[in-house]
């Protein structure tokens, strides 16, 4: 199992962050090792001190892909989900800065949180489904998949293209706005259409 992630996905975040808006999709890999135990507290690493929660919706591919079409995309998922990409940002700023690969500052350990999973028969249109993230009981972020620069057919289309798509991958679609700081005791969970699909406690 892989974990496939898109960055500068919606046109907010790429503002809050003053980056400059891709013309394809950007894609990045973590390692299965970064996903967080179920049950488990996220911890800090010790290598920074600026880790960021970024809220993102996710897709669980079913099946074996490779250059699929946009329009047989959805034939790939059955399920969608919600999660954080947690970011060592000043890591990853260093890393940037000097034009390096920046895998340490988004697959580290722990560093993907993979809520509960729900069918997407469940959502009229996947296009257009409400999610957000609440740190310590106030909503930080707060976004909506119709606000997705590429939406998750055309990401799916995308990324087969350069990685064959295996049963159990998951995909994550970009992070919304709001994106900050996460302190020891921070508690966040996500909610996806009003139910809440991940609680998580920071150390």
């Amino acid at each position: 199992m892989k974990l496939i992630c898109i960055g500068r996905n919606y046109a907010a975040h790429i503002d809050e962050l003053k980056n400059e808006r891709p013309e394809e999709p950007v894609v990045f890999i973590k390692p299965d090792s970064a996903v967080l135990p179920k049950e488990q507290d996220f911890y800090i690493p010790e290598f920074s001190d600026d880790v960021h929660y970024e809220v993102e919706v996710l897709v669980k591919i079913k099946k074996v892909g490779k250059h699929i079409a946009k329009q047989f995309a959805h034939k790939y998922y059955d399920e969608i989900g919600l999660g954080i990409d947690f970011t060592a940002r000043d890591l990853q700023s260093k890393l940037k800065a000097k034009g390096l690969p920046w895998e340490k500052a988004k697959g580290f350990d722990g560093a993907a949180v993979i809520g509960k999973w729900v069918s997407k028969d469940k959502f009229k249109n996947i296009d257009a489904i409400n999610f957000s993230l609440f740190k310590n009981g106030e909503k930080v972020q707060d976004g909506n998949t119709s606000l997705m620069l590429w939406k998750i057919d055309e990401l799916i289309a995308h990324v087969s293209t350069y990685f064959m798509l295996k049963k159990g991958d998951i995909l994550f679609t970009g992070t919304p706005a709001g994106v900050g700081k996460v302190s020891p005791n921070d508690y966040l969970s996500g909610m996806l259409e009003g139910e809440q699909l991940f609680e998580i406690n920071v150390r």
